[in-house]
């Protein structure tokens, strides 16, 4: 077990079964920046798109959902996003990030993932929706392809909460309850 591993650990913050990830517990994620296509805004009407950066991860609590761009991954950690949906956290508080590696897709079905995401924006207008056309947070974060993380980070944008993988029920009630300490 390396140094970042053991820390999360003693922590107790870090899920370490299948952590293929470069996340440590009360550090800020690694920086990234995604300019292909950039954070999703629903203005006026219209779709546009902006660059994003992984620097405007403060202000608010969060859980930064990075999504293959594919249904499998997305189904993948369906529950979390279930429980967060059901728990209506204060928006001026709390925000969902959800980054999708659509280049992590399968082949011609792009143009269907950003509709999608671009439909759940219209849903959801105080989340945040990232498409990253050239997987630069997946690099950045050593994440799996065609995968699903969790990440969850405080105001400050320290990670307080990762995993790499489909979570466990358990791991679910983790996550919602370490919300709920940060939002008290």
């Amino acid at each position: 077990m390396n140094r970042k591993m053991m820390r999360a650990a003693a922590l107790g913050l870090l899920p370490l079964a299948g952590q293929a990830h470069d996340f440590v517990a009360g550090q800020r994620v690694a920086p990234v920046g995604v300019a292909d296509r950039g954070e999703v805004l629903w203005q006026q009407e219209a779709f546009r798109y902006q660059q994003w950066n992984s620097a405007q991860l403060t202000g608010k609590v969060r859980v930064v959902l990075h999504i293959a761009g594919r249904l499998s991954a997305k189904e993948m950690n369906r529950a979390v996003i279930e429980a967060i949906q059901q728990a209506n956290l204060p928006h001026d508080r709390y925000q969902t990030t959800t980054i999708v590696n659509t280049d992590d897709a399968i082949p011609g079905s792009g143009i269907f993932v950003r509709n999608s995401i671009e439909a759940s924006k219209k849903v959801s207008p105080w989340s945040q929706f990232v498409i990253d056309d050239r997987g630069a947070a997946q690099r950045a974060w050593q994440l799996r392809q065609g995968g699903s993380a969790v990440v969850v980070l405080d105001a400050d944008g320290r990670t307080r909460f990762a995993k790499d993988g489909a979570l466990t029920p358990a791991e679910v009630q983790q996550v919602m309850s370490l919300l709920q300490q940060l939002l008290g």
